[in-house]
Protein backbone atom coordinates (compact mmCIF):
# COMPACT_ATOMS: atom_id res chain seq x y z
CA UNK A 1 0.00 0.00 0.00
CA UNK A 2 2.71 2.39 0.95
CA UNK A 3 4.31 1.32 -1.98
CA UNK A 4 1.44 2.51 -4.43
CA UNK A 5 0.85 5.76 -2.51
CA UNK A 6 4.64 6.65 -2.68
CA UNK A 7 4.41 5.69 -6.76
CA UNK A 8 1.20 7.63 -7.17
CA UNK A 9 2.76 10.94 -5.44
CA UNK A 10 5.40 10.95 -7.42
CA UNK A 11 3.08 10.60 -10.62
CA UNK A 12 1.38 13.61 -9.43
CA UNK A 13 4.24 15.39 -8.90
CA UNK A 14 5.70 14.29 -12.47
CA UNK A 15 2.21 15.36 -14.08
CA UNK A 16 2.38 18.95 -12.05
CA UNK A 17 6.31 19.63 -13.38
CA UNK A 18 5.23 18.84 -17.03
CA UNK A 19 2.04 20.70 -16.73
CA UNK A 20 4.22 23.50 -15.24
CA UNK A 21 6.63 23.16 -17.95
CA UNK A 22 4.27 22.64 -20.67
CA UNK A 23 2.78 26.21 -19.73
CA UNK A 24 5.97 27.92 -19.50
CA UNK A 25 7.17 26.36 -22.69
CA UNK A 26 3.68 27.78 -24.44
CA UNK A 27 4.56 31.19 -23.14
CA UNK A 28 7.80 31.16 -24.45
CA UNK A 29 6.48 29.62 -27.90
CA UNK A 30 3.80 32.68 -28.24
CA UNK A 31 4.24 34.23 -32.06
CA UNK A 32 3.20 36.85 -33.67
CA UNK A 33 2.77 37.63 -37.71
CA UNK A 34 2.68 41.13 -37.88
CA UNK A 35 1.76 42.72 -41.73
CA UNK A 36 2.29 46.09 -42.12
CA UNK A 37 1.37 48.44 -45.12
CA UNK A 38 5.37 47.93 -46.13
CA UNK A 39 9.07 49.08 -46.07
CA UNK A 40 9.03 51.61 -48.76
CA UNK A 41 9.39 54.47 -46.15
CA UNK A 42 11.54 54.82 -43.19
CA UNK A 43 8.35 55.23 -40.63
CA UNK A 44 7.90 51.33 -41.02
CA UNK A 45 11.08 50.64 -40.00
CA UNK A 46 10.75 52.54 -37.32
CA UNK A 47 7.56 50.69 -36.04
CA UNK A 48 9.77 47.26 -36.49
CA UNK A 49 12.39 49.00 -34.39
CA UNK A 50 9.60 49.57 -31.72
CA UNK A 51 7.70 46.01 -32.48
CA UNK A 52 11.27 44.07 -31.92
CA UNK A 53 11.82 46.20 -28.49
CA UNK A 54 8.57 44.26 -26.83
CA UNK A 55 9.33 41.22 -28.68
CA UNK A 56 12.89 40.80 -26.53
CA UNK A 57 10.86 42.78 -23.68
CA UNK A 58 8.43 39.80 -23.52
CA UNK A 59 9.95 36.95 -25.12
CA UNK A 60 7.20 36.42 -27.70
CA UNK A 61 8.80 35.32 -31.46
CA UNK A 62 7.27 38.08 -34.24
CA UNK A 63 7.78 38.21 -37.55
CA UNK A 64 7.64 41.57 -39.72
CA UNK A 65 6.51 41.65 -43.14
CA UNK A 66 4.85 44.23 -45.54
CA UNK A 67 5.11 44.42 -49.30
CA UNK A 68 7.51 46.96 -51.13
CA UNK A 69 5.40 49.44 -52.20
CA UNK A 70 1.96 50.71 -50.43
CA UNK A 71 -0.06 50.30 -53.93
CA UNK A 72 0.74 46.51 -53.85
CA UNK A 73 -2.44 45.57 -52.20
CA UNK A 74 -2.58 42.46 -53.77
CA UNK A 75 0.96 41.69 -52.52
CA UNK A 76 0.14 42.53 -48.78
CA UNK A 77 -3.57 40.30 -49.20
CA UNK A 78 -1.02 37.21 -49.64
CA UNK A 79 0.81 37.89 -47.03
CA UNK A 80 -1.65 37.91 -44.89
CA UNK A 81 -2.70 34.74 -46.35
CA UNK A 82 0.77 33.41 -45.33
CA UNK A 83 0.76 34.61 -42.07
CA UNK A 84 -2.51 32.70 -41.41
CA UNK A 85 -0.78 29.55 -42.71
CA UNK A 86 1.32 29.76 -40.01
CA UNK A 87 -0.92 29.42 -37.34
CA UNK A 88 0.16 32.11 -34.80
CA UNK A 89 -0.56 32.77 -31.67
CA UNK A 90 -1.91 35.95 -33.19
CA UNK A 91 -1.61 38.38 -36.16
CA UNK A 92 -0.99 42.47 -35.92
CA UNK A 93 -2.45 44.32 -39.34
CA UNK A 94 -2.44 47.82 -40.87
CA UNK A 95 -4.87 46.92 -43.74
CA UNK A 96 -4.00 48.63 -47.59
CA UNK A 97 -7.70 47.88 -48.50
CA UNK A 98 -9.85 46.28 -46.35
CA UNK A 99 -12.03 45.26 -48.84
CA UNK A 100 -9.09 42.92 -50.26
CA UNK A 101 -8.46 40.92 -47.07
CA UNK A 102 -11.76 40.69 -45.95
CA UNK A 103 -12.01 36.74 -47.07
CA UNK A 104 -8.53 36.71 -45.22
CA UNK A 105 -9.88 38.33 -42.15
CA UNK A 106 -12.83 36.13 -41.67
CA UNK A 107 -10.59 32.95 -42.09
CA UNK A 108 -8.18 34.04 -39.48
CA UNK A 109 -11.61 34.32 -37.07
CA UNK A 110 -12.48 31.14 -37.92
CA UNK A 111 -9.05 29.79 -36.91
CA UNK A 112 -9.53 31.52 -34.01
CA UNK A 113 -6.52 33.99 -34.17
CA UNK A 114 -6.71 36.93 -32.62
CA UNK A 115 -6.07 39.89 -34.92
CA UNK A 116 -4.78 43.03 -33.32
CA UNK A 117 -4.75 46.65 -36.08
CA UNK A 118 -2.19 49.34 -36.46
CA UNK A 119 -1.59 52.54 -37.92
CA UNK A 120 -4.79 52.80 -40.02
CA UNK A 121 -5.96 49.51 -38.33
CA UNK A 122 -8.68 47.69 -40.29
CA UNK A 123 -11.54 50.03 -41.01
CA UNK A 124 -14.39 47.97 -42.73
CA UNK A 125 -13.61 44.95 -40.52
CA UNK A 126 -16.51 42.31 -39.78
CA UNK A 127 -17.33 43.13 -36.44
CA UNK A 128 -15.25 41.52 -33.68
CA UNK A 129 -12.88 40.33 -35.97
CA UNK A 130 -10.02 43.21 -34.86
CA UNK A 131 -9.69 43.15 -31.38
CA UNK A 132 -8.27 46.71 -30.54
CA UNK A 133 -6.18 49.32 -32.43
CA UNK A 134 -2.73 50.75 -31.52
CA UNK A 135 -3.08 53.90 -33.77
CA UNK A 136 -2.12 57.71 -34.00
CA UNK A 137 -5.89 59.14 -33.49
CA UNK A 138 -5.13 60.68 -37.53
CA UNK A 139 -8.33 63.05 -37.64
CA UNK A 140 -6.97 64.62 -34.56
CA UNK A 141 -3.42 65.12 -35.72
CA UNK A 142 -4.88 66.46 -39.33
CA UNK A 143 -6.65 68.83 -37.02
CA UNK A 144 -3.50 69.58 -35.28
CA UNK A 145 -1.29 70.55 -38.55
CA UNK A 146 -4.53 72.85 -39.35
CA UNK A 147 -4.65 74.57 -36.32
CA UNK A 148 -0.58 75.34 -36.65
CA UNK A 149 -0.53 75.84 -39.98
CA UNK A 150 -3.86 78.38 -40.27
CA UNK A 151 -2.11 80.82 -37.60
CA UNK A 152 0.28 81.69 -40.48
CA UNK A 153 -2.33 81.45 -43.00
CA UNK A 154 -4.79 84.06 -41.24
CA UNK A 155 -3.13 87.22 -41.91
CA UNK A 156 -2.61 85.87 -45.39
CA UNK A 157 -6.09 85.25 -46.37
CA UNK A 158 -7.46 88.48 -44.48
CA UNK A 159 -4.89 90.72 -46.80
CA UNK A 160 -5.51 88.46 -49.87
CA UNK A 161 -6.58 90.66 -53.07
CA UNK A 162 -8.86 87.20 -54.34
CA UNK A 163 -9.24 84.03 -53.79
CA UNK A 164 -6.10 82.04 -52.49
CA UNK A 165 -5.97 78.37 -52.49
CA UNK A 166 -4.72 75.14 -49.95
CA UNK A 167 -3.38 72.44 -51.52
CA UNK A 168 -4.11 68.90 -49.81
CA UNK A 169 -1.46 66.14 -50.91
CA UNK A 170 -3.13 62.29 -50.25
CA UNK A 171 -1.06 59.71 -50.96
CA UNK A 172 -4.18 57.54 -51.51
CA UNK A 173 -7.73 57.69 -50.92
CA UNK A 174 -8.14 54.29 -49.60
CA UNK A 175 -6.31 54.38 -45.76
CA UNK A 176 -7.93 55.01 -43.14
CA UNK A 177 -4.98 56.85 -41.46
CA UNK A 178 -4.01 58.50 -44.89
CA UNK A 179 -7.67 59.61 -45.55
CA UNK A 180 -8.42 61.06 -41.91
CA UNK A 181 -5.33 63.01 -42.07
CA UNK A 182 -6.57 64.66 -44.60
CA UNK A 183 -10.24 65.42 -44.07
CA UNK A 184 -8.81 66.32 -40.23
CA UNK A 185 -6.83 68.99 -42.04
CA UNK A 186 -9.49 69.96 -44.57
CA UNK A 187 -12.34 70.08 -41.64
CA UNK A 188 -10.42 72.15 -39.20
CA UNK A 189 -8.99 75.05 -41.63
CA UNK A 190 -12.46 75.43 -43.20
CA UNK A 191 -13.97 75.73 -39.40
CA UNK A 192 -11.28 78.27 -38.97
CA UNK A 193 -11.52 79.94 -41.84
CA UNK A 194 -15.35 80.18 -41.97
CA UNK A 195 -15.37 81.39 -38.38
CA UNK A 196 -13.28 84.67 -40.22
CA UNK A 197 -16.04 85.27 -41.97
CA UNK A 198 -14.87 83.18 -45.18
CA UNK A 199 -16.16 81.15 -47.39
CA UNK A 200 -14.74 77.71 -48.28
CA UNK A 201 -14.77 75.84 -51.58
CA UNK A 202 -13.61 72.35 -52.05
CA UNK A 203 -12.44 70.97 -55.11
CA UNK A 204 -10.43 67.92 -56.47
CA UNK A 205 -10.26 64.18 -55.23
CA UNK A 206 -14.22 62.87 -54.97
CA UNK A 207 -13.39 60.93 -51.59
CA UNK A 208 -12.31 63.97 -49.87
CA UNK A 209 -14.71 66.51 -51.45
CA UNK A 210 -17.73 63.76 -50.59
CA UNK A 211 -16.29 62.61 -46.81
CA UNK A 212 -15.51 66.89 -45.11
CA UNK A 213 -17.63 67.95 -42.64
CA UNK A 214 -16.86 71.46 -43.89
CA UNK A 215 -20.14 72.81 -46.29
CA UNK A 216 -18.42 73.70 -50.09
CA UNK A 217 -19.51 77.42 -51.84
CA UNK A 218 -19.25 77.51 -55.12
CA UNK A 219 -17.99 81.17 -54.15
CA UNK A 220 -15.51 80.02 -51.99
CA UNK A 221 -13.33 82.30 -51.00
CA UNK A 222 -10.91 80.01 -49.53
CA UNK A 223 -10.08 77.18 -52.01
CA UNK A 224 -9.17 73.73 -50.49
CA UNK A 225 -8.12 71.14 -53.42
CA UNK A 226 -6.97 68.10 -52.72
CA UNK A 227 -4.81 65.95 -54.85
CA UNK A 228 -4.20 61.70 -55.28
CA UNK A 229 -2.22 60.01 -57.54
CA UNK A 230 -3.43 57.53 -59.52
CA UNK A 231 -0.44 55.14 -58.15
CA UNK A 232 1.58 55.42 -54.80
CA UNK A 233 5.13 56.80 -56.66
CA UNK A 234 6.85 59.51 -56.10
CA UNK A 235 7.22 60.60 -59.24
CA UNK A 236 3.47 60.91 -59.93
CA UNK A 237 3.16 62.77 -56.30
CA UNK A 238 5.82 65.16 -57.06
CA UNK A 239 4.22 66.27 -60.29
CA UNK A 240 0.69 66.88 -57.98
CA UNK A 241 3.18 69.16 -55.61
CA UNK A 242 4.36 70.71 -58.77
CA UNK A 243 0.95 71.27 -60.23
CA UNK A 244 -0.23 72.92 -57.11
CA UNK A 245 3.01 75.35 -56.67
CA UNK A 246 2.53 76.48 -60.03
CA UNK A 247 -0.80 77.69 -59.00
CA UNK A 248 -0.90 81.75 -58.57
CA UNK A 249 -3.35 81.41 -55.98
CA UNK A 250 -1.57 78.61 -53.59
CA UNK A 251 -0.68 79.53 -50.29
CA UNK A 252 -0.28 76.93 -48.60
CA UNK A 253 0.39 72.47 -49.31
CA UNK A 254 -0.11 69.89 -46.92
CA UNK A 255 1.34 66.38 -47.25
CA UNK A 256 -0.32 63.72 -44.96
CA UNK A 257 2.18 61.20 -44.78
CA UNK A 258 6.02 60.95 -45.07
CA UNK A 259 5.51 59.97 -48.74
CA UNK A 260 3.71 62.96 -49.71
CA UNK A 261 5.77 65.33 -47.91
CA UNK A 262 8.92 64.06 -49.22
CA UNK A 263 7.28 64.10 -52.52
CA UNK A 264 6.81 68.19 -51.98
CA UNK A 265 10.75 68.31 -51.48
CA UNK A 266 11.27 66.88 -54.76
CA UNK A 267 8.57 68.92 -56.75
CA UNK A 268 9.65 71.92 -55.28
CA UNK A 269 13.68 71.32 -56.36
CA UNK A 270 13.37 73.02 -59.70
CA UNK A 271 10.54 75.93 -58.74
CA UNK A 272 11.84 76.40 -54.98
CA UNK A 273 8.56 78.22 -54.24
CA UNK A 274 8.37 76.80 -50.23
CA UNK A 275 9.40 78.95 -47.22
CA UNK A 276 8.24 81.28 -44.82
CA UNK A 277 8.67 84.11 -46.15
CA UNK A 278 5.58 86.57 -47.02
CA UNK A 279 6.03 85.80 -51.08
CA UNK A 280 6.50 81.96 -50.50
CA UNK A 281 3.93 78.83 -50.03
CA UNK A 282 3.81 77.40 -46.75
CA UNK A 283 4.75 73.97 -46.60
CA UNK A 284 3.60 71.78 -43.94
CA UNK A 285 3.77 67.96 -44.17
CA UNK A 286 3.34 64.71 -41.58
CA UNK A 287 5.70 62.40 -40.24
CA UNK A 288 9.65 62.67 -40.18
CA UNK A 289 12.39 61.00 -41.76
CA UNK A 290 16.06 62.31 -42.78
CA UNK A 291 14.05 64.31 -45.73
CA UNK A 292 11.57 65.75 -44.01
CA UNK A 293 13.55 66.58 -41.06
CA UNK A 294 16.33 68.77 -43.39
CA UNK A 295 13.57 70.89 -45.00
CA UNK A 296 12.37 72.06 -41.72
CA UNK A 297 15.36 72.68 -40.54
CA UNK A 298 16.59 74.44 -43.07
CA UNK A 299 12.83 76.88 -42.97
CA UNK A 300 11.44 75.34 -46.52
CA UNK A 301 8.37 73.47 -44.44
CA UNK A 302 6.55 75.60 -41.66
CA UNK A 303 6.48 72.18 -39.73
CA UNK A 304 5.00 68.78 -39.48
CA UNK A 305 3.28 66.58 -37.22
CA UNK A 306 5.27 63.50 -36.17
CA UNK A 307 3.81 59.92 -35.01
CA UNK A 308 5.35 58.10 -32.63
CA UNK A 309 6.27 54.73 -34.79
CA UNK A 310 8.64 53.44 -31.84
CA UNK A 311 5.54 53.50 -29.38
CA UNK A 312 3.23 52.16 -32.14
CA UNK A 313 5.23 49.26 -32.95
CA UNK A 314 5.65 48.22 -28.98
CA UNK A 315 2.09 48.35 -28.04
CA UNK A 316 0.70 46.36 -31.50
CA UNK A 317 3.01 43.71 -29.94
CA UNK A 318 1.66 43.98 -26.31
CA UNK A 319 -1.84 44.36 -27.33
CA UNK A 320 -1.45 41.08 -29.72
CA UNK A 321 0.34 39.28 -26.76
CA UNK A 322 -2.24 40.19 -24.19
CA UNK A 323 -4.94 39.07 -27.23
CA UNK A 324 -2.80 35.40 -27.52
CA UNK A 325 -3.24 35.07 -24.27
CA UNK A 326 -6.66 35.54 -23.90
CA UNK A 327 -6.79 38.67 -21.84
CA UNK A 328 -9.23 42.02 -22.73
CA UNK A 329 -7.43 44.36 -24.69
CA UNK A 330 -8.08 47.68 -26.01
CA UNK A 331 -7.55 50.85 -28.83
CA UNK A 332 -4.22 52.43 -27.93
CA UNK A 333 -3.67 56.16 -29.01
CA UNK A 334 -0.14 55.90 -30.01
CA UNK A 335 0.08 59.97 -29.80
CA UNK A 336 1.31 62.59 -32.17
CA UNK A 337 3.05 66.29 -31.69
CA UNK A 338 3.98 69.08 -34.18
CA UNK A 339 7.12 70.13 -34.62
CA UNK A 340 9.29 73.40 -36.35
CA UNK A 341 12.72 74.03 -36.24
CA UNK A 342 12.81 76.03 -33.10
CA UNK A 343 11.46 72.66 -30.89
CA UNK A 344 12.30 69.82 -33.40
CA UNK A 345 15.63 68.71 -30.74
CA UNK A 346 13.67 69.12 -27.56
CA UNK A 347 14.02 66.11 -25.84
CA UNK A 348 10.44 65.06 -25.70
CA UNK A 349 9.91 65.68 -30.09
CA UNK A 350 13.52 64.60 -31.13
CA UNK A 351 12.86 60.37 -29.90
CA UNK A 352 9.76 60.42 -32.18
CA UNK A 353 11.78 61.77 -34.62
CA UNK A 354 13.45 58.89 -36.80
CA UNK A 355 15.63 58.95 -40.19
Amino acid sequence: MKRKLVSLALCAAMVGTMMGATTVHAEDKITIEIVSKGFQHQFWQAVKKGAENKEAELGCKINFVGPNSESDIADQVQMLNSAINQKPSAIAFAALDTDAALDSITQAQEAGIPIIGFDSGVPGAPEGAILANAATDNYAAGELAAEETYKVLKDRIEKADGPVRIGVMGQDATSESIVNRGLGFIDKIGELAIADGHKVKLEGNDKYVGDAKVESSDDGDVIIETLVPSQVTSELSAIDCQTLLNKEDTICVYGSNQHSGEAMVVGNENLQKFGTGDDQVIGVTFDSGAVIKAAVKDGTFLGAITQAPVAMGEAVVELAYKAAKGEEVEDVDTGCQWYTADTMDNEEIAQNLYD
